[in-house]
């Protein structure tokens, strides 16, 4: 199968994000939403982090809330600067290479996330189903493990997802009807045979997306079965509050992926709103969730508020 135009990817210096299709009047509103979220994103997952070194929460399960934060943090952040420049440029030009490395990057710390949520199931399912064995079998070498890990996997991935994408012809519009470069944006505007490019997305997520899904589903079956065993009401009550922060937070990311990449290309608008949900809000989200109902963080944020002011 060729491609269907004339090959000048070599003659493509930039795109054009076309972000969201509003009146000019409503820049200014999106751009005060995307700044207030993402200062949530910054103060929220920056102290989220700086709490974990509390020596309290030295834990697997703190140990993974600290990282899940720095990707909350790190991938939200390749996207909203952009995104919010963008509702005061005329132009709304993003530069080939920023392309590629906003692609890559939040290609990859997105998967990184997905794996990271399936250890933290794992880390809960042992907890709960096998304490007394917890502390051996969830060991400071295998969370280690686990974490690196998941990046190592989703810089794999990424560099896969990536270089399939930018080895496609644009030989006709430059603007991306998205407020950030994903694949399958670009493909809208590629001239090339899109086959095998959307074999390999499909392997992938098969590969990587699957076996996560049915790590934190089989888990949580386990756990369920165990808590409600549970005789006392307090024992269950902690189980259920652990886990159904972790739940919820899963829920949300996998289901605004599986909804903007089901949704057909018909309802770009759509896909944008879902984007939002797993860029902006998930990251806005979890700090509040894993804080909030957790007693130990609320505890380690009060003792650091000391530190700073004594007079609390």
């Amino acid at each position: 199968m060729g491609d269907r135009g004339p090959d000048n990817h070599s003659e493509v210096t930039d795109f054009i994000l076309v972000g969201f299709r509003v009146h000019p009047e409503f820049h200014i509103l999106l751009f005060l939403i995307f700044l207030l979220v993402y200062a949530m994103i910054l103060l929220g997952n920056v102290g989220m982090m700086t709490i974990m070194t509390d020596p309290r929460l030295n834990t697997p399960m703190y140990f993974f809330l600290g990282n899940l934060s720095f990707i909350d943090l790190f991938y939200s952040s390749v996207i909203a600067p952009k995104a919010m420049i963008n509702f005061w440029s005329e132009s709304k030009s993003i530069s080939f290479a920023g392309c590629v490395a906003q692609l890559f990057l939040f290609a990859l710390f997105i998967v990184a996330e997905g794996l990271l949520l399936a250890a933290m199931a794992y880390d809960r399912f042992i907890a709960i189903c096998n304490p007394l064995l917890y502390s051996v079998q969830m060991s400071a070498r295998l969370c280690t493990q686990l974490v690196a890990g998941s990046y190592l996997c989703g810089c794999i991935s990424s560099v896969l997802q990536t270089s399939m994408t930018f080895t496609l012809s644009f030989c006709g519009s430059r603007a991306i009807d998205h407020f950030y470069c994903d694949t399958r944006p670009l493909e809208r505007i590629s001239c090339s045979d899109l086959f095998i490019s959307r074999i390999i997305s499909f392997s992938l997520s098969s590969i990587i997306i699957l076996p996560t899904i049915i790590v934190i589903i089989i888990s949580y079956l386990y756990i369920v079965s165990t808590a409600v065993k549970i005789r006392s009401s307090e024992g269950r009550k902690k189980a259920f509050s652990t886990c159904s922060s972790h739940l919820g937070v899963a829920s949300v990311l996998y289901g605004a992926v599986f909804f903007m990449y089901l949704t057909p290309d018909r309802f770009p608008e759509l896909s944008k709103v879902a984007s939002l949900c797993y860029t902006l809000v998930t990251p806005m989200l979890n700090p509040l969730i894993y804080s909030l109902r957790n007693k130990d963080v609320k505890e380690a944020l009060k003792k650091l508020l000391q530190k700073k002011n004594p007079k609390i």
